[in-house]
């Protein structure tokens, strides 16, 4: 392996898979930088994550991760942090009441946060105002998880129970608001990056049962394609409508290669199928939202035709 220019094709390949099973996220976390150091793109990270995780969850929440560190480069790499978008009422940021002010004050309840209850740091979207048109006028903000008022863990979800979410309440927390439109430039292409890089875990946990399993050579490569072509997706600015086309075709190809891997998983320890199966669906969350901007984004391309 090119020590100055690692392939995350020829790791996924050759390296030997760790075992993270511990729900220890920050030394998990640790771990996986160690692991990762030197591979500058962050979808190969997402595919390390996953290739060393043991279960589904903890491969998405190494690529939630990566895609949080991605959007925001200027995240502490060291750190967990937690995007703070959904309210009570939703995400959308007509319905959005948490606020911010001018120096960073920030008031409301985020009601679901992913590893909410073992973040370093919260991305919080939060109100900052209204415009002329009488739209609201989104921000950025990072929170200190301990300037947070509480934090209350929720139920675990049915599939990928390891994966904490938690609501949290801010009440006069002192956070930094990043620069340029929170709406715009965070909450909207985080949907897509987190996508990306979920994906990449996902087909990098995929190429871990394959070859711990020791299935043939042709399942393997065609995870190894879907991984270039998610690759090429994340090259692609997310706001773009092509880059949206692409990966609704990403997600249909994953479909179909989950389908043609079928015939294998019978060679896989029964533990690790079970897990398997649990867990898959997760990658149908937030699959009516990913529909719509599909359908959105082949509008604009006719628009623009």
């Amino acid at each position: 392996m090119n020590a100055v220019n690692p392939s995350g094709f020829d790791f996924l390949l050759t390296a030997t898979p760790a075992d993270t099973v511990s729900v220890d996220f920050a030394a998990a976390w640790a771990t996986h930088r160690e692991r990762s150091a030197g591979f500058a793109h962050s979808i190969d990270r997402a595919a390390i994550a996953g290739f060393d995780s043991a279960g589904t969850g903890l491969a998405f929440l190494g690529g939630y991760q990566e895609a949080l560190h991605a959007l925001v480069p200027s995240l502490d790499p060291a750190e967990l942090s937690s995007m703070c978008a959904t309210e009570a009422a939703g995400a959308r940021p007509s319905t959005m009441t948490t606020t911010v002010d001018d120096d960073g004050i920030v008031h409301g309840t985020k009601s679901f946060a992913t590893l909410g209850t073992f973040a370093d740091r919260f991305l919080v979207i939060a109100r900052a105002g209204t415009s002329e048109g009488g739209r609201p006028v989104l921000r950025a903000v990072l929170v200190p998880a301990g300037a947070a008022t509480s934090v209350t863990p929720l139920p675990a979800l049915p599939f990928a129970p390891e994966i904490p979410h938690a609501t949290v309440t801010f009440d006069n927390a002192c956070g930094e608001v990043l620069p340029d439109d929170g709406y715009t430039d965070y909450l909207k292409p985080f949907r897509t990056v987190e996508d990306l890089h979920v994906v990449a875990a996902v087909l990098g946990q995929l190429v871990r049962v394959a070859r711990l399993a020791q299935w043939p050579a042709e399942p393997v490569e065609q995870l190894l394609a879907l991984f270039a072509a998610v690759r090429g997706v994340a090259a692609q600015d997310p706001a773009s409508a092509g880059a949206h086309i692409a990966l609704g075709g990403v997600f249909e190809q994953l479909t179909r290669v989950r389908q043609e891997i079928q015939p294998w998983w019978p060679q896989v320890d029964a533990h690790t199928r079970d897990r398997w199966e649990r867990d898959a669906p997760l990658l149908g969350v937030a699959g009516k939202v990913r529909a719509l901007r599909l359908a959105t984004a082949w509008r604009t391309v006719a628009e623009l035709r």
